[in-house]
């Protein structure tokens, strides 16, 4: 009997009326988007009101499509309803990556392949990987994501199991974790500040001056030690990141286990690497290629503090100058298209290293 309530819920013919209805509200609301987008771009009203409206506008209208998509996808068969519906809720949201993301990626691949004479080939490409400064750029990339990869994810590693042991663990890592409420750009302003060569302003200087040394300008050593300098800046705003991942990774692993391996004679060094860096492998391959996506990707510090002087150059800077400076449009694409190409191994990976687990 239940099932054949069931089976007479399912209605597997199309519903006109309904599907009227619905793709009816759909016409109405974008009608209404465009409508309130110009009224918006071009209405007199003050910016108060004008806020208020798009919150409503937008808010209601977002609500009203997705409303009337899935009714529109209801009134179909039951067949194509379960073509049709999951995409009802995912399309939207591919659309936005489609024309934000895909579209641009595409057409930035097409522009590098004309080189500021407008020529069509691969030169661009040849150039990224043969000039003196694109070739001194990768070198500082791969010396930030070795070195700076290894500080941070051994920092917060460290710090996180000692500070798992601490009476003052939740002030110990609120300290560690504060830098990451400071952007890029005024980390590398205050440390720019820490290595100026006045000791009266610069707080290093300060102290090679009271233990008897002479000032330096630390910024412009010779590499890759003023590179160096620069690595320990995103040392000090990702090392609280890696903290808190690597310690609720930590307090995930069992204490029964922690305890059977310390009665069976097991130190805790033993512990350390047998047990905890085990069970908290995933955690750590997600942090290490995190963190390396983000050195690839660096920019803000070095143009604060250096601008790639020195011999401080890195991709992001060498793209921001070929494409705002020196206006070579398709150079800086084919930059972009070869970071992103770098990039997106290492992002795949620390995806699929994510699916395999349900937490951290």
């Amino acid at each position: 009997m239940a099932v054949l309530t069931e089976k007479a819920k399912i209605n597997p013919d199309l519903k006109p009326d309904r599907l009227a209805v619905g793709l009816g509200g759909l016409a109405s609301i974008l009608i209404i988007f465009v409508l309130g987008f110009l009224w918006l771009r071009d209405g007199q009203a003050t910016q108060v009101v004008k806020a208020f409206v798009a919150i409503v506008w937008g808010v209601s209208g977002v609500a009203g499509l997705y409303f009337f998509a899935n009714m529109s996808a209801e009134s179909l068969p039951e067949r194509w309803m379960k073509r049709v519906q999951p995409f009802v809720f995912v399309g939207p949201a591919m659309a936005l990556l489609g024309w934000y993301l895909a579209i641009p990626t595409l057409r930035t691949f097409f522009a590098s392949l004309y080189n500021q004479q407008g020529e069509f080939g691969l030169s661009n490409y040849v150039a990224v990987f043969t000039e003196r400064i694109m070739v001194e750029a990768w070198t500082n990339n791969i010396l930030w994501m070795i070195v700076g990869t290894t500080l941070t994810v051994s920092l917060g590693l460290l710090i996180a199991i000692l500070a798992d042991r601490s009476r003052f663990e939740n002030i110990a890592k609120s300290l560690i974790f504060m830098p990451m409420a400071i952007s890029m750009v005024g980390a590398g302003v205050i440390w720019k500040f820490v290595y100026d060569r006045n000791p009266d302003i610069g707080l290093l200087n300060a102290v090679v001056q009271s233990a008897g040394g002479e000032p330096q300008a630390w910024l412009s050593l010779v590499q890759p030690w003023n590179n160096l300098f620069l690595i320990v800046v995103m040392v000090w705003l990702q090392t609280g990141y890696a903290m808190v991942l690597i310690s609720a990774a930590i307090k995930g692993v069992p204490d029964d286990l922690l305890e059977a391996a310390r009665v069976d004679g097991a130190t805790e060094v033993q512990i350390f690497f047998r047990i905890i860096i085990p069970s908290i492998a995933g955690t750590l391959v997600t942090v290490i290629t995190t963190v390396i996506i983000f050195t690839l990707k660096i920019f803000d510090v070095v143009m604060v503090m250096t601008g790639g002087q020195f011999g401080t150059e890195v991709i992001g800077v060498r793209f921001y100058r070929e494409m705002f400076t020196s206006r070579n449009d398709g150079y800086a694409s084919a930059i972009a298209i070869v970071l992103l190409l770098a990039v997106v191994p290492v992002m795949i990976y620390n995806l699929r290293q994510f699916s395999k687990r349900e937490t951290f």
